[in-house]
């Protein structure tokens, strides 16, 4: 089914799957509606419980995204500027809170917001010609939404600074290298992949999912200590749970389980 209610953002569902495709020509460049419209379709998403996960790629054969249209800050405009830089930040922090699993399928050039689009997904899956940067520092400015707190939590302090501090482009087997990204695949084939990757995630208990995605987010800003305690209660909660009774029983009776998302 597709669904077109999301400025420069298509959505087609499929069996569990949201594949979301950025289309913005030539660039695939996020505007204030389209930033303002994933977090109302990661919303509207989260509230569908039939929904396990979600891909994300760019139209054509060129951009997975360029980020912001630089054109917005060509007048100096501070208002714009902040106001960008809030909806920015908004959208892909709504990303990365998405109930399911997401991935990136990045199909080609990752740049500034495009990047950081990526980087708020839980996976992220490169096709060979795929460029990534964070570019900002160039023109004055910087990664707003999550950028330099994303990319250091990945790749460490020294590979974030050389790609924020020194403007440095890396191609696809680099960012494999350095935990950019989870696997490099041939030209044209990311989607096909993360669609693989989204399937198999459905096999996984919907509920058990977005718990463990919280317990593994939450190591980012609080200490391993503190957060022991929240996996032992998440644990006794699915415990209860009618998807943690539905797994016991179809693994006992050998079939495939039925989750119910509860």
């Amino acid at each position: 089914m597709t669904h077109a209610a999301y400025a420069n953002l298509q959505l087609e569902i499929s069996g569990h799957t949201a594949l979301v495709t950025i289309s913005n020509p030539p660039a695939n460049t996020w505007t204030l509606a389209s930033l303002k419209d994933m977090v109302r379709l990661v919303n509207d998403l989260n509230a569908n419980p039939d929904i396990y996960s979600l891909v994300l790629t760019g139209s054509g054969e060129k951009f997975f995204s360029a980020g912001a249209d630089l054109k917005l800050f060509a007048d100096g405009d501070l208002a714009i500027a902040a106001e960008m830089a809030r909806c920015f930040g908004e959208a892909f922090e709504a990303l990365s809170r998405f109930n399911g699993v997401s991935i990136a399928a990045i199909n080609g050039y990752a740049m500034g917001g495009g990047l950081e689009c990526a980087l708020a997904c839980d996976l992220r899956i490169a096709e060979t010609q795929a460029q990534l940067a964070l570019p900002e520092a160039a023109v004055g400015l910087l990664p707003c939404a999550g950028g330099t707190q994303n990319l250091a939590w990945l790749v460490g302090e020294g590979w974030a600074k050389r790609m924020i501090l020194c403007g440095e482009r890396i191609n696809a087997e680099t960012a494999l290298r350095i935990g950019l990204v989870e696997e490099v695949v041939a030209t044209g084939t990311a989607v096909q992949r993360a669609l693989a990757l989204a399937v198999q995630a459905a096999r996984q208990s919907p509920t058990s999912v977005k718990a463990c995605k919280q317990l593994i987010q939450g190591a980012r800003h609080q200490s391993m200590s503190s957060m022991l305690p929240p996996e032992r209660e998440a644990f006794i909660k699915l415990f209860d749970s009618a998807d943690q009774k539905e797994g016991v029983n179809a693994f006992l009776e050998k079939r495939t389980p039925v989750w119910r998302n509860a």
